[in-house]
């Protein structure tokens, strides 16, 4: 199969042949624009200019020529630019959406939303699910980490952006090109006042994801305001061939159309006008006027995406700025880390305000490496510069746009502080570590290294070598690299199977388990035997998915040991190869004990994802989970360990829904509508697909869409005991509980684990954590100092709390070995004293 490169490079040559078919040349001609052909790049373009030779590229037509110039007459800050923009598209037939979360929950294949149409992908786009609206408009939050090492430099490069988006979901007879090209012209007409003079169409091509077709890009002045893709054919083994739904995907960059219509400085100077002012006033830094405004018409040559020899590219630019090279980059990175320090703090604000956490593995990673970079900018340069002061300033700025970042900015705040830990935590641990490192020769490979396991930034690596008289090269694109290194990770309860059968032809199993978890004997007729595997017409018996382990029990009184999903197709595994054929009918009986425990520990699963939010904060959301007869397990995404207080106040919480017996309402519903009365919030430990999605609903606690099996109310969930949270990973705490017969089982044991401990120490249990603390500080005077005092336990202060939580914390250990170690402990502390 060819690339996409590929695929977008002959598509392109064949549209560029008979542009009429492809393109909207009608309106270009009712406008007076005629087609030309670059005489540096050989792009096709189109113009409404009798001389010129030139398409719009910067690198073609003489870099940014806007700057200080705008030919727009609609000035536009960056609020009014959404505002007047869904206001006039409004107008025009489409329907401004407010935009999705930049954590996109809703799809497996990435952590964040890169562009406005990753909204609607996949289900949307492919026709499966109908669109919120059609045609509509949305401003999306957006964050990529490939331009890191160009933000601040080119004046037009971001981490995080708003993609403004104009979409359309259309069946061919309902396409209707012309007029989609039609109004984003006219936005550039009457939403920016452009003369059709300041304005070049490009003709060009997309292609990704197994689709492809033709786009119009347009230019003013050296700077791409957006892109118009149209959305048209797939490819097949067989050749290309024309999609059954059309896709209109523009976007155009908000941040882009602000700065173009006021014509200033930089990007930055209008996207985030309030922070910049904050950071002048704060630093007293000022960048050169004269100079900067010599230079920004040639920063976009910088790009070192798209560079050769960065080395050499500073040299150009230079000479065109009539300055030594070393003076410019004087001059000019202190400005740049200035834009960063501001840029990085929105791209933040926006992330952990919508649910994302910065770590060490996945997406997070990227948000750490954007954090670790805002901080040793503001070291480098010794700047007083709070980021979470910026956050504020940014959520306020942003209030008529987003409104939600402001009312999120408490956890925001609190995020921030940990990561400020974790990096002081770091460089600390670090500097002698960097002093050795500094010593030796360091290339690039071993600053990646350096970076990703230790957290040790090249900035500090440098500055240490810098103090024994060594020079160390960063690289320019050092960042880009960076996270070039970690992708999406893996759920980390994967309960599907693996094993493939042969199925096809065979009809769908029809799924019984959704309705009533009490249902558990039911007839049907026999599809398919498979040696000691066996297909139903339908069945009530649960497969292994969505972390909950399959049901057991009898077909005709012969044993199901295993249950799993095959695409439509529930697979039953027998203990044996069954007496009965396919065609019998047969009649199947689940255990209904095992249904009824692992029922409650999946309803309990919900309980306790809201009881994380409650007690943790909104940015608790469900990692994964796992549930099986002995006990649930829930990872939540958490910033810091769960302390002993927070699981007490979350089992409080849970068990507070429990008594309430809150009906749970279980529901199919099409995807859209559920998003829509919802939120993406419905997404919690993994994408569930198809049109319709089930939606289990704890009304007013916790909605997700959810296919395992569930209780009619809370109640019947019991008591639910939270056992232990362990750390997982960077950024996912696992919460370990049980409930029903299986939190009367954790009590009962813990009953006698208490009451066993009491015996050793000769106490009452309440005394227990008393006992203990004497014990401990008996063994670190007797063993580990080697003092000879009598052996003497004595305390009977009564402890209110958790008594074997306690203990376990002062012993250091897990709750079901107190009694061991402290027997262990008396042990060591007599045989030291004999000696």
């Amino acid at each position: 199969m060819p690339t996409d490169k590929d695929i977008k490079k002959d598509f392109k040559a064949k549209a560029s042949k008979n542009p009429e078919q492809y393109y909207a040349t009608s309106v270009l001609k009712e406008e007076g624009f005629h087609r030309g052909k670059c005489g540096k790049c050989g792009t096709f373009y189109w113009t409404v200019n009798a001389g010129q030779k030139v398409c719009g590229d910067p690198s073609c037509s003489g870099g940014f020529r806007f700057i200080g110039n705008t030919p727009a007459t609609k000035k536009l800050d960056y609020i009014e630019v959404w505002k007047e923009f869904s206001r006039l598209f409004k107008k025009w037939g489409y329907t401004p959406i407010k935009r999705y979360p930049v954590v996109a929950r809703w799809r497996e294949d990435t952590d964040f939303v890169q562009a406005s149409i990753y909204d609607f992908q996949p289900y949307v786009v492919s026709g499966e699910v109908d669109p919120p609206a059609n045609p509509l408009v949305v401003p999306q939050t957006c964050l990529r980490f490939n331009d890191i090492d160009n933000i601040g430099i080119t004046g037009a490069h971001y981490s995080c952006f708003v993609m403004i988006g104009q979409h359309a979901f259309m069946p061919p007879d309902k396409w209707d090109q012309a007029k989609y090209f039609r109004d984003i012209h006219n936005w550039l007409k009457e939403g920016l006042g452009l003369k059709n003079e300041e304005i070049t169409f490009h003709e060009d091509a997309w292609a990704g994801g197994g689709n492809f077709g033709p786009c119009m890009e347009y230019f003013s002045r050296g700077l791409e305001l957006g892109n118009q893709v149209y959305m048209m054919y797939e490819v097949t083994p067989s050749g290309s061939k024309e999609l059954k739904l059309k896709v209109l995907d523009m976007g155009m960059g908000h941040e882009r159309n602000a700065w173009f219509s006021q014509g200033m400085s930089t990007s930055y100077e209008t996207t985030f006008p309030s922070v910049m002012k904050h950071l002048y006033k704060t630093t007293g830094f000022r960048a050169n006027p004269e100079l900067m405004q010599k230079f920004l018409p040639y920063a976009s040559y910088l790009n070192i995406d798209e560079v050769e020899d960065i080395d050499k590219a500073w040299k150009d630019v230079a000479k065109k700025v009539g300055v030594p090279v070393a003076e410019l980059r004087e001059y000019i990175m202190p400005s740049a880390a200035l834009y960063s320090i501001a840029e990085h703090s929105r791209a933040l604000l926006v992330a952990l305000s919508d649910g994302a956490l910065p770590s060490n593995v996945g997406g997070g990673y990227n948000l750490r490496v954007l954090y670790r970079r805002a901080v040793s900018l503001i070291d480098k340069y010794n700047w007083n510069i709070d980021l979470k002061e910026l956050s504020s300033i940014h959520a306020e700025y942003l209030k008529p746009l987003f409104p939600e970042l402001l009312e999120n900015l408490e956890q925001v705040h609190t995020i921030l502080d940990v990561e400020a830990q974790k990096y002081a935590a770091t460089k600390e641990k670090t500097k002698q570590v960097v002093a050795q490192i500094a010593k030796q020769d360091v290339n690039e490979r071993k600053l990646l290294e350096l970076y990703d396991s230790q957290g040790i930034t090249p900035e500090l690596v440098r500055e240490e070598a810098e103090k024994l008289g060594k020079r160390i090269e960063v690289p320019e694109n050092f960042y880009a690299k960076v996270a070039e290194l970690h992708e999406k990770q893996e759920q980390e309860h994967a309960t599907g199977k693996k094993e493939k059968l042969e199925l096809e032809g065979l009809p769908e199993t029809k799924a019984l388990y959704f309705s009533d978890y009490k249902k558990v004997e039911f007839t049907a007729k026999v599809v398919k035997v498979l040696d000691a595997k066996v297909l139903l017409d339908q069945t009530y018996f649960y497969p292994t998915s969505g972390g909950q382990l399959h049901d057991t029990g009898e077909i005709n009184g012969e044993k199901v040991i295993d249950v799993f999903k095959q695409g439509s197709h529930v697979v039953h595994v027998m203990a044996d190869k069954p007496g009965f054929k396919a065609g019998d009918t047969v009649h199947g009986k689940i255990d209904w004990e095992r249904r009824k425990q692992l029922s409650q520990h999946h309803t309990a699963t919900h309980i306790m994802t809201y009881a994380a939010r409650t007690v943790l904060g909104k940015h608790a959301n469900q990692a994964s989970a796992k549930k099986t007869m002995e006990k649930g397990q829930l990872d939540v995404t958490h910033y810091a360990s769960i302390t002993e207080q927070q699981l007490k106040e979350m089992e409080k919480v849970a068990n507070e829904v429990a008594r309430k017996k809150v009906p749970i309402s279980l529901s199919f519903m099409p995807r859209n509508e559920a998003e829509q009365e919802f939120s993406m919030g419905i997404y919690q430990g993994g994408v569930v697909p198809g049109k319709l999605i089930r939606i289990v609903n704890i009304k007013g606690y916790d909605v997700e869409a959810c296919g395992g099996t569930h209780l009619h109310d809370t109640s019947e969930v019991g008591k639910i005991k939270v056992l232990k949270a362990t750390k997982v990973s960077d950024g996912i705490v696992r919460v370990t509980y049980t409930a029903g017969k299986a939190a009367e089982q954790t009590q009962s044991g813990e009953k006698g684990v208490l009451e066993e401990t009491a015996r050793i120490l000769g106490c009452e249990t309440m005394q227990i954590p008393g006992r203990l603390e004497e014990l401990f500080r008996l063994w670190k005077d007797v063993v580990k100092k080697g003092k000879k005092i009598p052996f003497k336990l004595s305390s009977t202060v009564e402890y209110k709390g958790d008594v074997l939580a306690k203990a376990a914390e002062i012993l250091r250990t897990q709750k079901e070995h107190v009694p061991k170690t402290a027997q262990r402990f008396i042990r060591e502390i007599k045989e030291k004293l004999k000696d």
